[in-house]
């Protein structure tokens, strides 16, 4: 799974290690939060990981979906005190990013046939 592999961890300490960004106020000129952000930007990855691999069985499209709820939790708990803010154009693009970075574990899990 992907919750438990190390390259989850590492994109955890990334995100850790960038909690900075969070602590600006200055949103964007749009009324988004960072966890509309979040989830936006997760929605879109794991539809194109499903999109891009249509062998996927239903279990795995299943186990997939419990993943990301996880993840999702993972980054409830970790921007608690910010979840409900307006994000900022900078906190838009760094999640853009770690959602991408999430949707490469799922890729690779996926190619090494690890992922049940």
């Amino acid at each position: 799974m992907v919750t438990d592999s190390s390259g989850y961890v590492h994109i955890i300490e990334y995100l850790t290690e960038h909690l900075s960004l969070f602590e600006t106020t200055v949103a964007a000129d749009n009324n988004i939060t960072v966890i509309e952000v979040i989830e936006q930007q997760l929605s879109e990855q794991i539809i194109s990981v499903c999109g891009q691999n249509e062998k996927l069985t239903f279990n795995q499209r299943n186990a997939i979906i419990r993943e990301v709820d996880a993840i999702l939790y993972d980054l409830e708990e970790i921007l608690s005190g910010v979840i409900n803010n307006t994000a900022t154009t900078e906190q838009i693009e760094f999640l853009t990013e770690f959602a991408s970075l999430i949707k490469n574990l799922f890729d690779t899990k996926i190619h090494e046939n690890k992922f049940d």
